[in-house]
């Protein structure tokens, strides 16, 4: 992923933050350990010694007088001693070693030379911080969703459901999707017509999944073509995205609004080498859109529509415009406390 320099500065930063808060309670430990038993600190030192001398004998080349293996012996015996100490105090064996963050690069941002995936969270999180999707699942996630502007008497008659009934398997299958989200590869394909929930339901589960430190990014179609033409055709507009590797690398794209973008050849090639390339990596998508599975068939390619069917769970909402209901609402409550003033 291609970062500024200032960015990349501040990612950096932000591992000489963890660094520092580690080393702190690495401190603090020891400070525990030396004061509940002092005669770690003199084992400490008993090592220290041991390795100066040693040292001093080898860069001095004195063969004659360096024994290794009792070295290592006495070294070894001295190690045993201090888990004894700690054991002795409650404390496991590594209580005192080095702690990292991130147990894979060891806080370093890279393993053999390749940026590990918590640089990347890292990245993504830093450009994506003030972005629209973590102002808004703040007020939009699992626990603000409500029911209650779902129909529970009209039946639907493609799927003999209420939109009451039929939003509850709706939410269970989102809740499932979080929950398995680590263990079990899986899309989902949102469709319904404009208000019925689709984008609030993309940001419960986007809130949940940033909460548990995943990267999440959120693009409608039409922001999405948008970074890819400016990648490809180097516009150099400000957009959020100018290395459109994070749509291939992030955890969790959401797309959405698909189908409100000017579709051509070249919007449909990107939308299938996102779709195909994230399916192959087994890194998930969710799509909303407007458009209905005739519509997605006659819209897009082939390919791509075969790769819907086969590779997302499809989920159809269907209720009257929540904006609306909530529009009359509004309207009504402004009525009646009006009449109340009176």
């Amino acid at each position: 992923m291609s970062l500024t320099n200032t960015q990349y500065a501040a990612v950096m930063r932000m591992y000489d933050d963890i660094h520092t808060h580690n080393a702190a309670i690495q401190n603090e430990r020891y400070k525990e350990v030396t004061s509940l038993c002092p005669q770690y600190q003199t084992i400490e030192d008993e090592i220290i010694s041991l390795s100066m001398q040693e040292a001093a004998k080898r860069i001095g080349n004195d063969s004659s007088d360096t024994n290794t293996d009792e070295f290592n012996e006495r070294l070894q015996s001295l190690i045993k001693q201090k888990a004894v100490l700690l054991a002795s105090i409650g404390k496991p064996s590594d209580y005192l070693d080095n702690i990292y963050t991130c147990k894979k690069c060891q806080d370093t941002g890279y393993i053999n030379g390749t940026r590990c995936s918590c640089f990347k969270k890292k990245a993504i999180d830093l450009i994506y911080h003030d972005s629209n999707l973590k102002n808004i699942t703040a007020n939009e996630n699992f626990s603000t969703f409500s029911f209650d502007w779902y129909d529970k008497t009209t039946i639907d008659s493609a799927t003999g459901l209420t939109p009451y009934n039929n939003i509850h398997k709706v939410f269970d299958v989102c809740q499932s999707f979080v929950k398995t989200f680590d263990t079990n590869f899986s899309n989902l394909l949102l469709l319904g017509e404009t208000g019925v929930g689709k984008t609030f339901l993309s940001n419960c589960i986007a809130k949940e999944l940033l909460d548990s430190y995943h990267s999440v990014i959120y693009l409608t179609a039409i922001e999405l073509f948008k970074c890819f033409e400016n990648s490809d055709f180097n516009k150099g507009e400000d957009v959020e995205y100018q290395d459109v590797s994070y749509f291939i690398d992030c955890d969790l794209l959401i797309i959405d609004d698909l189908g409100t973008e000017s579709y051509n050849s070249y919007t449909i090639s990107k939308l299938f080498y996102v779709i195909n390339e994230r399916i192959l990596r087994r890194k998930s998508v969710i799509i909303s859109t407007n458009l209905s599975m005739p519509q997605l068939e006659n819209t897009y390619s082939e390919r791509i529509f075969s790769r819907l069917i086969s590779a997302y769970t499809i989920l159809r909402l269907f209720c009257e415009d929540i904006r609306v209901q909530q529009a009359t609402n509004c309207l009504l409550y402004t009525s009646d406390a009006a009449d109340d003033m009176q």
